[in-house]
């Protein structure tokens, strides 16, 4: 079963320019001057019950747009959606009973009163049953660590304490389908950590369908089989995230620590006869190398280099997955 089926969906914006001087000014008043951006284009996109689904891309590649239309918040320009079985726009008083959402830089908590206060009035919202709020919010506070945030006013919550509370709050009707836009945007590896867990516990139990967008491709790896990556509003991969890690990037990253500083042009020189990406590390005498290649070309790459210059240290690692996505943006891959 398809808990969301979207064929050809298409979203564009209107985008004004003004003309300069008075006269310009005066002109723009009666005629405007306006080009069509299309922050979606034709998209295609269906999610089975009880998926995992990471939504990703750079900055206006057009998630959250797709977001806001698959939640009824935008209309498409052209196209069709259904989601849990009906049209987000039309049917949204019933739709949004069957959804929770968490947008990372907003909130739907009141800001100056108690947390469960807040808890209470979402309740009454979504027309949820004393039984079912006591069996289902027990579970999530506790499962949370929300029990000592409850009595406290939501402008009174760290960054993380809050956004814990927000996925609680998306919960309370326990919805069968969850959209988390930018979940864990600024939070600290602590609290990452928990709101994963959970995330997995409640796919685990309910079979809650998640549709996750965000930047920390730690997120992905920790919670996604299935990635669909987004770039000018087009779907350029949806599959599996291994699949993406094995097909779209081959090879190793073995990482340089050098005693003394290396210039790039020396380790380009040297790994001439390799195919072999460099990018600087985190300090001036770490050199990164990402190898397209078997154990045989690492090791010979290893080689040449420490030949040539005093190593204090070396590690080999797979491909990151956050490496594999730059790599597919800089070579301008379209198609996987």
């Amino acid at each position: 079963m398809n808990v969301i089926e979207v064929k050809g969906l298409r979203k564009e914006f209107k985008s004004y320019s003004s003309r300069t001087g008075l006269g310009g000014a005066f002109r723009d008043l009666f005629t405007r001057n306006y080009k069509i951006l299309r922050a979606v284009d034709d998209i295609t996109l269906h999610v089975k019950q009880g998926e995992m689904v990471g939504y990703i891309g750079e900055n206006g590649a057009g998630k959250s747009t797709t977001i806001k239309m698959l939640t009824g918040i935008l209309t498409p320009t052209a196209g069709e959606v259904m989601v849990n079985g009906m049209n987000p726009h039309k049917e949204r008083e019933q739709f949004v009973r069957t959804i929770g959402v968490v947008f990372g830089q907003r909130s739907q908590l009141w800001w100056d009163i108690a947390v469960q206060e807040s808890f209470r009035l979402l309740k009454k919202v979504y027309r949820v049953s004393d039984e079912d709020y006591e069996s289902h919010m027990k579970e999530v506070i506790e499962t949370l660590e929300l029990e000592p945030l409850l009595d406290k006013p939501v402008r009174k919550l760290s960054l993380g304490q809050r956004m814990r509370c927000e996925l609680a709050a998306a919960l309370i009707h326990n919805p069968p389908l969850l959209f988390l836009d930018e979940p864990t945007i600024g939070l600290d590896v602590l609290v990452k950590m928990k709101i994963r867990k959970f995330l997995k516990e409640i796919n685990r139990k309910y079979k809650t369908t998640i549709l996750l967008t965000t930047h920390d491709l730690a997120d992905i790896e920790a919670l996604c089989e299935r990635v669909v990556l987004l770039d000018k509003g087009s779907i350029i991969y949806d599959g599996r995230l291994d699949n993406l890690q094995k097909n779209w990037v081959e090879g190793k990253e073995v990482r340089f620590e050098f005693q003394h500083a290396v210039e790039l042009s020396s380790l380009q020189t040297l790994s001439s006869d390799f195919s072999v990406r460099w990018r600087q590390g985190d300090r001036d005498h770490i050199w990164i190398a990402n190898v397209d290649g078997d154990d045989d070309v690492v090791s010979k790459l290893m080689s040449v280099v420490m030949v040539e210059h005093a190593i204090s240290d070396v590690k080999i690692n797979q491909v990151s997955t956050e490496e594999i996505i730059r790599n597919i943006y800089e070579e301008g891959i379209t198609h996987g």
